[in-house]
């Protein structure tokens, strides 16, 4: 049922071409969705730049849609209306959710979204921390699972100073799995050591190759998680030790995964890819149950997002460069009602 009180139209931020330049995105006044059977709509508190939309505004991302189009993979808000019955509990409740990925995104005042990807908001987790619920913590939390379900007793991780990475450290110490963190930077290294970190390679260094293979033929690493591509695949698999496996799911150097052959055929070393939409396309089953579980408990504790900035829809060239600039420095957020909430 649609609330009568809610505004006919919205503003959000369309995209029109897929060329990356701040013109290609801008604010449109649009009619306010509605939602059908199993949806809900949802005014947007707050959505977060992610990589992946970053890729999405640059036509790279594995998702592609016809233009316009609006932006935004993942947020947090009020549900203020649903299209059936069993929407109607989650009337009032503050979300996390992510859209359908072939329909408009968070990138708005308002959004339609499946009832069944709506996780309520705990009243600890603020809606900063709830707009960043499901790709980077999901993703952490399934890491972990297929390090738990392959028996792994060491880990690596390349972009270990990210959001993510900075999760998966946490959740590693948590089950006391040995984990080789890869940075660029220093202090990227002085960060990941202040949160407990034992392992740090910098990648920057000389001898980098060399230092990292070491310390992963010491520990044992066999699964490696690259969010990087390029030639940083390659480094990773050959570290590990044989039988090893590198999970790529991400592509930051936006660079073919380059690996010499001798690493696949002689030392047994597998690559595979993840996507965390996968994960959340197949439904909800008990492996997707226990991780909403799992997840839920720990979003602002163990799988805390750092927040650089909140930015109106208006600020969007600004914060498209802000996100894009220092993705250690925390997430930027878009708020879209912000200002009609301050009223």
């Amino acid at each position: 049922m649609m609330n009568s009180a809610l505004p006919e139209t919205m503003r959000a931020l369309c995209l029109t071409a897929y060329d990356g330049r701040p013109e290609s995105l801008q604010v449109t006044e649009m009619p306010v969705p509605k939602p059908a059977a199993g949806q809900v709509l949802v005014r947007v508190s707050a959505a977060p730049i992610n990589p992946a939309d970053l890729m999405f505004v640059r036509g790279l991302y594995g998702v592609k849609r016809s233009l316009p189009t609006v932006p935004g993979f993942e947020g947090s808000g009020t549900v203020v209306a649903a299209g059936s019955v069993a929407g109607r509990l989650l009337v009032g409740r503050r979300v996390g959710c992510i859209p359908t990925p072939n329909m408009d995104g968070m990138w708005a005042e308002y959004v339609v979204v499946p009832a069944m990807q709506c996780l309520p908001l705990l009243p600890r987790i603020s809606d900063e921390q709830g707009s960043s619920m499901f790709i980077n913590p999901f993703s952490a939390w399934a890491m972990m699972d297929l390090a738990r379900r392959g028996k792994h007793l060491a880990l690596a991780q390349s972009a270990a100073a990210s959001a993510l990475g900075r999760m998966v450290l946490k959740l590693s110490l948590k089950e006391n799995l040995p984990l080789v963190n890869i940075v660029r930077r220093a202090e990227q290294e002085a960060l990941l050591r202040k949160l407990g970190a034992e392992h740090v390679v910098n990648s920057s260094e000389p001898e980098f190759e060399e230092r990292l293979r070491i310390k992963c033929h010491e520990l044992g690493v066999t699964l490696a998680f690259d969010a990087v591509a390029g030639p940083m695949t390659g480094q990773l698999a050959q570290a590990l030790v044989d039988g090893g496996t590198v999970v790529v799911y991400g592509g930051l150097s936006e660079q073919e995964s380059r690996i010499h052959p001798k690493e696949l055929i002689f030392r047994r070393k597998k690559i595979e890819g993840f996507w965390v939409s996968d994960f959340f396309s197949k439904g909800f089953n008990r492996d997707q149950l226990r991780a909403l579980v799992g997840v839920a408990t720990m979003v602002g504790k163990d799988l805390e997002t750092p927040i650089r900035a909140k930015l109106p829809l208006e600020s969007a060239a600004e914060a498209l460069r802000i996100a894009a600039s220092d993705m250690t420095a925390g997430k930027v957020l878009f708020t879209p009602n912000a200002s009609t909430d301050a009223r």
